[in-house]
């Protein structure tokens, strides 16, 4: 199971151990979504097919998180690189888009949870932002979770349009030089408001970002799970918190022994 250490591995192949219910769950928690395609492969069927069965595990793991008491959970949806998927794929993950902000949103809007995306929702289909826009503002009330989406999201396409309002800021007169901070930043990122990610899991064994959450994750956790996201469920989500919960994050500070 890679990214584990090794206490880890050994609590995660035994599954929930006893005192699971005194699980901490991170306030943050970030996926990757990966291995629909690679999971319908596997049993010869399309791609598509792979993705209709990873919103099962949507549905789950955002029910478990909020059931957790985790406050924010993003998702990585859509990345600005996979419009380069064939065009067959990229229609059925649109539609499958639509289908589930038309179905979930009461859904949500009745377990408390409200809906943000991020990205650039420029460049999707006009109904999608329409459908995107309705509901952000039906679950706009929910106090319990934020689900965030990242739909259209590229890190550093956000870190650009950031940097390039700054600039521009600037040459207006309206901020100096002095004040481009990490926070200025950070407020002009879409993510702007959004604590930063405690852990950041990624599915189907795969080691690497994508270009996901770049500036965000400066002191996130990681765990690469090998597994692929359609059975990915509320067990899964757990095991993962159990591993966080054995981190010791020190945001580059060394801890006093004790006396």
């Amino acid at each position: 199971m890679l990214g584990f250490t090794s206490k880890e591995k050994t609590k995660y192949s035994e599954g929930i151990p006893e005192g699971a219910d005194d699980l901490t769950p991170p306030q943050h928690i970030a996926i990757i979504m990966d291995g629909n395609g690679r999971w319908a492969t596997k049993r010869g069927l399309p791609r598509i097919a792979g993705h209709k069965r990873g919103l099962n595990s949507v549905r789950k793991v955002t029910r478990e998180a909020k059931a957790l008491g985790v406050k924010y959970l993003t998702l990585f949806a859509f990345s600005t690189e996979n419009w380069l998927r064939p065009r067959e794929e990229v229609h059925g993950l649109m539609d499958l888009f639509r289908f589930y902000m038309r179905r979930e949103c009461k859904t949500l809007v009745a377990e408390g949870v409200r809906i943000k995306f991020i990205g650039d929702p420029s460049e999707m289909p006009e109904d999608i932002q329409k459908l995107m826009i309705e509901a952000e503002e039906l679950t706009s009330d929910g106090e319990v979770m934020t689900l965030v989406v990242a739909l259209n999201y590229g890190s550093r396409a956000e870190i650009v349009r950031a940097a390039a309002r700054l600039s521009e800021r600037v040459a207006a007169g309206e901020i100096s030089s002095e004040d481009v901070t990490e926070e200025a930043i950070s407020a002009e990122l879409t993510t702007s408001g959004i604590p930063d990610p405690d852990l950041i899991l990624r599915t189907s064994g795969e080691q690497r970002l994508s270009n996901f959450l770049l500036w965000q994750a400066a002191y996130t956790e990681f765990l690469f799970v090998d597994k692929h996201w359609p059975d990915f469920d509320q067990t899964s989500l757990q095991q993962a918190i159990i591993a966080y919960n054995n981190r010791d994050r020190r945001f580059g500070a060394v801890k006093e022994a004790s006396a």
